[in-house]
């Protein structure tokens, strides 16, 4: 999530004025870019507990830590809440104290990975001297809503009030789960479209492939990907599969009018968060915001409510592939490499939608809702995920060939998709080892997680 807002002062006044804005994110294939981010929870070695943001060994303390290597610190009333630096990279606290990175805009897959790399060798730095370690996986596998500390965010606040009258999920989403995206761009509207139905349908194909989060409360949960699950009940107004993006006429003034619906949940005015919980950004547009009466919106508050949203995939002026459980380095190599190869590339991207373009929504939400508890044994269309999944990384493969970017040894970004071809060649998820180890070497206990899956 975010670091505090910093509205424009642009004002808005009209529905227009929010569709160019997300067109103006179209932009020609030479200028197409590659962000990454992803989410780790941070732990006490001694312990395995979150840690609290206050103290020697808090979330507050990493975060001045880090600024030795050239991070910025960004505060909220007086707390630093986030870092940045001069690349358009940014650090970001999760509610529950889940470390983010926001990657720059980079143009190839090698560069992501280095800069991944070279993150988390600065987390541990800083960390080794607090005793405390990174874990990379989807959800919290041991601790409770109760023991995890809450961030010191204005936006979390009013977040953590509101979610529990939508969803029975809600708070976990905040608090226990991570994941890694990847921001990619779109050169029109007639290419994000293609680009948005794609990846749409073959969202729950990554939730099975990266599915690495099969614990709740310190035992299996029946599930793959509770991560995954979670969105299932977090607030039907702002999740899932978005049924409109595959009817005839969809664009971006159809999203701009799905965003209009999605309730608001707060206004950033002076340093501060006003709770504008369940009241319509379409008032705000009138002046009738009753959290603001009389004001209308800025682009920045625009931009602010469009973070609000969390489909599978989410359009901004780009768009964000939002289906993968976090895991370890090279899966956070892989999530990129993957989409990249598929959608960057024209006669790939036909390819895949040839794929995917008969399934009826039908097929489609069940494939959502069965893909976190059956992984890669899910059916659509007559064959499983495991079979649908070897054909799509064939083709994310001839995509990455296709681009020719080679790193120092002379490879092509497809050696990225190793662990997930590995993965899908077995049939078994992440997830799957890791119950087989605690049903086997770890003796029912989520403990040896925090060594055998840290950074």
């Amino acid at each position: 999530m975010s670091a505090p807002a910093k509205p424009s002062l642009e004002p808005i006044t009209s529905r227009a004025q929010l569709v160019d804005w997300l067109a103006s994110g179209s932009k020609p294939k030479e200028r197409w870019r590659i962000g990454t981010e992803h989410e780790k929870f941070a732990f006490t070695t001694d312990d395995f507990r979150p840690l609290p943001y206050d103290g020697p060994r808090g979330i507050g303390h990493l975060l001045q830590g880090l600024t030795r290597y050239g991070w910025h610190p960004v505060e909220e009333a007086g707390k630093v809440i986030a870092l940045v630096d001069d690349t358009g990279a940014s650090v970001t606290l999760e509610p529950g104290g889940q470390v983010e990175l926001s990657g720059a805009p980079l143009d190839n897959i090698h560069q992501t990975c280095r800069e991944t790399y070279g993150h988390l060798k600065q987390v541990k730095e800083v960390a080794q001297s607090m005793g405390v370690g990174f874990l990379g996986m989807g959800f919290q596998p041991k601790w409770s809503r109760d023991d995890t500390p809450w961030m010191p965010k204005g936006r979390y606040k009013i977040m953590r009030d509101y979610m529990p009258k939508r969803g029975s999920k809600g708070l976990d989403m905040m608090l226990r789960t991570c994941t890694v995206q990847v921001n990619l761009d779109f050169a029109s509207e007639a290419d994000m479209v293609k680009k948005f139905r794609v990846s749409l349908a073959l969202q729950p194909l990554a939730t099975a492939l990266f599915a690495s989060s099969p614990f709740i409360d310190g035992k299996p949960s029946g599930l793959l990907s509770s991560r995954s699950d979670v969105w299932t009940d977090t607030d039907p107004d702002r999740c899932g599969m978005l049924p409109f993006v595959f009817e005839d006429g969809f664009g971006f003034e159809r999203y701009v009018d799905y965003m209009l619906d999605v309730p608001m949940y707060f206004v950033y005015r002076d340093g501060q968060y006003i709770d504008a919980s369940g009241q319509s950004f379409r008032d705000f547009l009138d002046g009738r915001l009753p959290a603001l009466p009389g004001q209308v919106p800025t682009i920045g508050d625009w931009a602010d409510h469009m973070t609000t949203a969390f489909p599978e995939v989410r359009l901004k002026k780009y768009l964000e592939m939002r289906g993968a459980d976090g895991g370890p380095w090279r899966r956070l190599c892989a999530l990129p490499a993957f989409w990249v190869g598929l959608l960057y590339d024209d006669g790939v991207l036909d390819a895949a939608w040839d794929l995917v373009k008969d399934w009826s929504m039908d097929e489609r939400e069940q494939l959502r809702a069965e893909a976190p508890r059956l992984g890669l044994k899910t059916r659509v269309g007559g064959r499983t995920l495991q079979d649908l999944g070897l054909e799509v990384l064939d083709l994310s493969a001839r995509g990455l060939r296709n681009r020719a970017c080679l790193n120092d040894s002379g490879r092509d970004e497809s050696i990225f998709l190793d662990t997930l071809q590995a993965i899908a060649a077995s049939g078994r998820t992440p997830a799957e080892e890791m119950l087989d180890a605690f049903a086997g070497r770890w003796q029912g206990s989520v403990d040896p997680l925090f060594s055998e899956y840290a950074y």
